[in-house]
């Protein structure tokens, strides 16, 4: 009994010694919880509209307040023309454009009857249609409302026209083919390249690499070429068969697509590259780069859950999730058709992650060397 329980107490201190153990056995449970509780949710809040409103009376003002207390949506733009309509969807900004109709009040008051119409953003039909539905609701609110308070007879009718942008058949492969193609460019791109320095550790190779008259940003950048040619191979399979066997169309820039493309690839591997420089281990390095990816990259880029609907700290959290910029970007440019200049925020926030990751791989691989 005496050595059974000193075994317990050395396996303790080894699990108590080693960190990296007590973060996944203490800290990730916690870290999990929290993701699920917080951003697996079907529900949409805070959902930002613009409204286009060329009556401007009191009817139509009393049915913006109630849209604006409603915990659904916020009213973050007032449009002074219907040809601002499509540019605040390029921009990613809006969700749900309120459109009114001219003389609405007028209208409710003569012919008892006034069009209220519900532009939304289909790149996602399941949250599309969640938020004409709860729109279409807070109508019928206000259409019982003003009619109890007098300002319009009892029988007024408001009548709602939805419209659907970008994918008025309400496809789901719209929505879900972009999230897969990051979700699977960054796992497989950052497990290729998570593996490539610690390799070099387990096999004894890398005093070869240290004694070698080549500068770390080289060697770095060389264990990067060959897997960033794989993964051109990959990007043309994904689209390949996004276009030709799930009918998702590539409405807009095809070079922009690709640029936008290679530009997530190179910062996957960055990514990769960088947590091979932090573990010891490939098989430390491949939970890392799978496990430890999987669950952002689904949970917080906006891949599965709207990021609006989540608390505030994890929305700035998903800002440093590249796959959410890569998911957005090719969004725009795929389903919506945008111009690049729609595009330039992803871009260049890709870039910037790209060569921070780069940085950041460098001055380890050099303190590795000391």
């Amino acid at each position: 009994m005496r050595q059974f329980t000193a075994f317990v107490k050395k396996e303790f201190h080894h699990i108590f010694r080693d960190k990296r153990t007590m973060l996944i056995l203490l800290v990730m449970p916690i870290v999990q919880i929290l993701l699920f509780g917080f951003a697996i949710t079907t529900e949409v809040k805070n959902t930002q509209v613009a409204v286009f409103d060329p009556s401007k009376d009191a009817s139509t003002q009393f049915i913006k307040e109630r849209f604006q207390a409603s915990p659904y949506f916020t009213i973050a733009e007032e449009l002074t023309s219907p040809d601002q309509i499509n540019d605040v969807f390029k921009y990613g900004k809006i969700n749900l454009v309120i459109v009114f109709s001219e003389n609405f009040a007028e209208n409710l008051l003569q012919s008892g009857e006034a069009a209220v119409q519900l532009i939304s953003d289909a790149t996602d039909p399941n949250q599309a249609s969640m938020l004409t539905a709860y729109a279409t609701g807070i109508l019928g609110q206000c259409r019982q409302e003003l009619a109890t308070m007098g300002h319009a007879p009892l029988s007024i009718q408001i009548v709602p026209e939805l419209k659907m942008l970008y994918n008025p058949q309400g496809k789901g492969a719209y929505n879900f083919v972009p999230g897969v193609m990051g979700l699977i460019l960054m796992l497989i791109c950052a497990m290729m390249t998570s593996i490539a320095i610690v390799r070099e550790k387990e096999t004894g190779t890398m005093e070869i690499l240290l004694s070698s008259p080549m500068k770390p940003i080289y060697i770095i950048l060389a264990k990067a070429v060959p897997y960033f040619t794989l993964s051109i191979v990959n990007l043309a399979t994904i689209l390949l068969l996004s276009v030709y066997v799930l009918d998702v169309p590539v409405s807009g820039s095809l070079s922009l697509l690709i640029l936008l493309s290679l530009l997530f690839i190179f910062t996957a591997l960055a990514l990769g590259l960088f947590i091979s420089t932090l573990v010891d281990t490939q098989m430390a390095a491949m939970l890392a780069s799978g496990m430890g990816l999987m669950m952002p990259v689904m949970l917080l880029s906006g891949m599965m859950f709207p990021i609006e609907s989540m608390p505030t700290i994890l929305q700035w959290i998903s800002s440093i999730v590249p796959a959410r910029w890569y998911i957005e970007g090719v969004k725009k440019i795929m389903i919506q058709g945008v111009e690049i200049r729609f595009a330039v925020r992803e871009l260049c926030i890709l870039a910037a992650m790209a060569g921070g990751l780069i940085v950041f791989s460098l001055s380890k691989f050099k303190t590795r060397l000391n």
